[in-house]
């Protein structure tokens, strides 16, 4: 697991785990993309249709367990220390020994406070003193623009999406839990708490919504463009 992840893929599918998947019927364009990355313990066994059935890599925070597939685990430091205390990274060790054909990583310290310096540099905003954790999908996001020529993001709205004057019928969290957690209540709870630790996962897609102006990323289910920038008076 100390061995660096080595691959390179010119097209790649980032399939999120959000209820806008569900009866999109995108999953043999996914599944023709040359890498697929997916999230968590997403399924793909049911649904097929809408999110494919390849897994190339699965970016987790918690054990999900598939075979022909690069695991990058993440974590907070306590847990995933080398020395023998790291609880996540011990049990990932005796995983790797159960099933030694298991391609599993998992992202430094090192890594984890790039990660905190490109989320500061951002958004303005010291993660730590404002009670934020990133999410796994900034560290997949974060991780596809290292590995992937292309990405195609499906799944994920735009920043605005849920302040929008004309709401979107009720859209689940995860498409495999149909009756589970309102996505845009979700992502408003996270983005307004002040107390305890919480995703900001609004300002994470306007810093994604800027990566797509300067990189090869686009969005789809819903499909959307960033904005382009436009200059203020005082520029010109």
């Amino acid at each position: 697991m100390v061995n660096p992840l080595r691959m390179r893929c010119k097209s790649c599918a980032l399939v999120t785990s959000s209820g806008h998947m569900t009866g999109s019927g995108r999953g043999v364009e996914i599944d023709r993309k040359e890498c697929v990355i997916r999230m968590n313990d997403a399924p793909t066994r049911g649904y097929q249709k809408d999110v494919g059935q390849r897994t190339t890599l699965r970016v987790v925070a918690h054990s999900s367990v598939q075979r022909n597939t690069f695991f990058i685990f993440w974590g907070p430091g306590n847990h995933m220390r080398q020395d023998g205390k790291g609880l996540v990274y011990n049990n990932l060790r005796l995983l790797k020994q159960m099933m030694p054909k298991l391609q599993v990583y998992v992202i430094s310290g090192l890594k984890m406070l790039h990660f905190d310096e490109l989320f500061k540099k951002e958004t303005g905003k010291d993660r730590k003193k404002s009670n934020s954790w990133l999410s796994t999908g900034w560290f997949t996001m974060a991780i596809a623009l290292e590995i992937c020529d292309r990405i195609n993001v499906y799944g994920m709205i735009p920043p605005d999406f849920c302040n929008s004057p004309s709401p979107e019928p009720s859209v689940p969290y995860h498409y495999y839990e149909p009756a589970g957690l309102d996505e845009c209540k979700m992502y408003l709870s996270h983005e307004r708490g002040r107390h305890g630790s919480h995703h900001r996962f609004i300002t994470e897609k306007r810093v994604f919504a800027n990566w797509a102006r300067m990189f090869n990323i686009h969005f789809y289910q819903p499909d959307w463009r960033p904005a382009p920038v436009t200059k203020n008076s005082t520029d010109s």
